[in-house]
């Protein structure tokens, strides 16, 4: 244990970088209803910095143009700054090459390109999609569509009492008509942070590919696909303080080379005759049509804050503030904390419940405050089932929170006591 001089030290530079962080953050400033913003819904989207807010604003007062279809000056320029985007999410998730990154529009469609153009052409009747009620519906239904068209099933690995991933379970439910098992890194709902590399390993030792959505772990945890070894991942670039409408698909070279392309259009196409077309190399046959270029510039900005603010710096004080948030919340009355509880096994996110108010009743009267928690099924609706309710309200981080967000949140939870108290 650091002695009280260290620990006071250490507790004014991370409040010094704390405040320079939240500086970069416009948005901060608002007054929202009664009370200064307390954002409390970055599993959700997370708040955009200056420095992404002026990229998107630069490309489009000085660079914009389409890209890889133009040899003037601006088209080029675009083009350049485009793949440099390409470049610098590759190095941030320690890809082997920018060449298998493709850019989508978000989670949702880098999930539906791998079930649409990599396991469908490959499952057949009575073959099997491992999944597990911790997922996303976007980690989900993808997998039913697939699944429906192609007879083949949906198996679910059970969770243990504590929200986790059975490793056991997962073991025995892997069979020789598994196709793929795919898993988040981090639940949307109770922060469960899933233990990757175990899960890989299993699935691996097996012969399955494996599926992360790293949605809720890219802006909290350092990412590596190479030490993982998953075969895809995806994530979404407003959930780690970039824009909306762009995201990412990391993809194995040797399943990138046989997908067949989800979208057909320019862009995507080597040759082109009146009745049949040939494909370009990836990743340009996966992103048919006008991309999001400003979006990526945008992306690409957010990786340098992430990278300048310190992976493991944002790591460390997202625990601090969950290791904080359990406590409060645990000695507030009348709520229960969904599992799990142990600090070390949730990340970022957690679901709440206050006694006899229901979830939509609490965000609106902290919405009063100025506080912003989301309170629904979360797109969980299987979650939902497997924990005994309909919704919770959910709070979750950014690396811009702090504990008096917190606190301020306690506070306003006490008025919500107090006003359905019979």
């Amino acid at each position: 244990m650091a002695s009280p001089a260290l620990q006071e030290s250490q507790d004014t530079v991370d409040k010094i970088w704390l405040e320079k962080l939240r500086s970069d953050f416009p948005i901060l400033q608002r007054k929202i209803n009664s009370g200064s913003l307390v954002y409390l819904d970055s599993a959700a989207t997370t708040q955009k910095p200056r420095q992404v807010i002026e990229a998107l604003s630069r490309f489009y007062e000085q660079n914009n143009a389409n890209v890889h279809r133009g040899i003037y000056t601006l088209s080029e320029e675009a083009s350049q700054l485009y793949e440099d985007a390409r470049e610098k999410v590759s190095a941030f998730v320690h890809a082997p090459s920018p060449r298998t990154i493709v850019f989508t529009r978000g989670t949702t469609e880098s999930i539906n390109l791998v079930a649409h153009s990599w396991l469908k052409p490959r499952l057949r009747r009575g073959d099997e999609i491992l999944v597990n009620a911790l997922e996303h519906h976007s980690n989900l239904v993808p997998w039913q569509m697939a699944a429906k068209e192609k007879n083949a099933k949906l198996r679910y690995v059970p969770l243990t009492e504590e929200g986790i991933l059975d490793l056991e379970a997962l073991e025995n439910s892997i069979t020789d008509k598994t196709r793929i098992l795919t898993v988040c890194s981090i639940s949307n709902v109770l922060g469960t942070v899933t233990p990757l590399k175990k899960i890989i390993e299993i699935a691996h030792n097996q012969g399955v590919p494996v599926l992360v959505d790293a949605a809720q772990a890219v802006a909290r945890h350092p990412i590596n696909v190479e030490t993982l070894e998953c075969d895809f991942l995806a994530f979404s670039s407003h959930k780690m303080y970039g824009p909306t409408g762009i995201g990412v698909l990391f993809a194995k070279p040797e399943y990138l080379e046989t997908m067949e392309p989800m979208m057909g259009g320019g862009g995507m196409i080597e040759r082109v005759h009146p009745d049949t077309s040939t494909w370009a190399e990836y990743p340009a046959k996966f992103e048919a049509g006008t991309p999001a270029i400003a979006e990526a510039v945008g992306l690409s900005a957010a990786v340098d804050c992430l990278n300048q603010w310190g992976m493991d710096r944002i790591q460390q004080h997202e625990h601090d503030l969950m290791v904080y948030a359990l406590s409060a919340l645990n000695q507030t009355p009348d709520l229960t904390v969904f599992p799990p509880l142990d600090c070390h096994q949730k990340a970022g996110v957690l679901s709440f419940n206050m006694s006899d108010v229901h979830p939509h009743d609490v965000a609106q009267i902290l919405d009063l405050d100025g506080i912003a928690v989301r309170a629904g099924h979360h797109c969980a609706q299987p979650l939902m089932k497997h924990l005994g309710v309909q919704a919770t309200v959910r709070m979750s981080f950014g690396s811009y929170n702090s504990r008096e967000d917190i606190d301020q949140l306690v506070f306003s939870l006490e008025k919500v006591r107090k006003i359905f108290s019979p």
